[in-house]
């Protein structure tokens, strides 16, 4: 039996490594494009001399938070014992919403369901923090 133990703390150790390195890689690779996309908006704001429409810029600046808010999502990984805050996905998914918003607003309808899809997060947002206030965890 406990043979059977260390060989299975064994393989948990093994994988968990193996997360951590591609969750690692992970986050070197979003901040290349961070960095990409922080050229990307001062060449648009700063050097370009021509018109830029503002859906362009505004998609510009929401993929910009979405990159930030995935590179905290890993950082909380490591800082809370290898464990993804619920919350964080939930700003996660909000924030693509309001981009798909920007991005496809031609038809009303789909508009609407965008919105509703953002109030549901946001109900479920307050779930989380609901349910971290009643235990007693604190909300960083």
């Amino acid at each position: 039996m406990r043979e059977l133990q260390k060989k299975t703390a064994f393989i948990a150790g093994f994988l968990q490594t193996i997360l951590n390195i591609t969750l690692t890689i992970l986050a070197m690779i979003l901040v290349v494009f961070l960095l990409k996309k922080t050229v990307f908006i001062f060449d648009v704001l700063l050097i370009r001399n021509e018109e830029v429409g503002y859906f362009y810029l505004a998609e510009g600046i929401i993929v910009y938070f979405l990159y930030f808010e995935f590179i905290s999502l890993i950082i909380k990984y490591f800082t809370h014992d290898y464990h993804f805050p619920l919350r964080y996905f939930i700003y996660i998914g909000i924030t693509a919403i309001i981009r798909l918003i920007i991005i496809d607003h031609e038809n009303p309808l789909t508009i609407l369901l965008y919105a509703l899809a953002i109030v549901l997060l946001v109900f479920a947002l307050l779930i989380a923090n609901h349910s971290n206030i009643k235990d007693n965890e604190p909300l960083d």
